[in-house]
C-alpha cells in the first residue's frame, strides 16, 4: 500500500514541475529562433523529455491525491 507523500515531498514535486515547464519553454523558444535544423529536432526532441518528465511528475501526484488529507493537518 502506498503512503502519503509529505509536504516537503509535494514541494520538491512541485518544483520540479515548475522546472520542467521552464525546460519545455526554453526548449521550444530556441526550436523556434534556430536556424539549423540537426539542432531544432534535438530541441524538439527535448520538448519531448521534459513534457515526459513533466507529465510522469503529475501522475505521481495525482495518485497520490487521494490519499491527501481533506483538511490541513494542525
Amino acid at each position: 500500500m502506498m503512503q502519503a507523500m509529505t509536504g516537503k515531498e509535494l514541494e520538491y514535486i512541485a518544483d520540479s514541475m515548475s522546472n520542467e515547464d521552464l525546460l519545455i519553454k526554453q526548449c521550444a523558444i530556441a526550436a523556434a529562433t534556430i536556424t539549423n535544423v540537426q539542432v531544432q529536432q534535438a530541441c524538439s526532441h527535448m520538448i519531448d523529455v521534459h513534457t515526459q518528465h513533466y507529465n510522469t511528475l503529475l501522475s505521481a501526484v495525482q495518485q497520490h491525491q487521494s490519499m491527501a488529507p481533506a483538511q490541513p493537518q494542525a
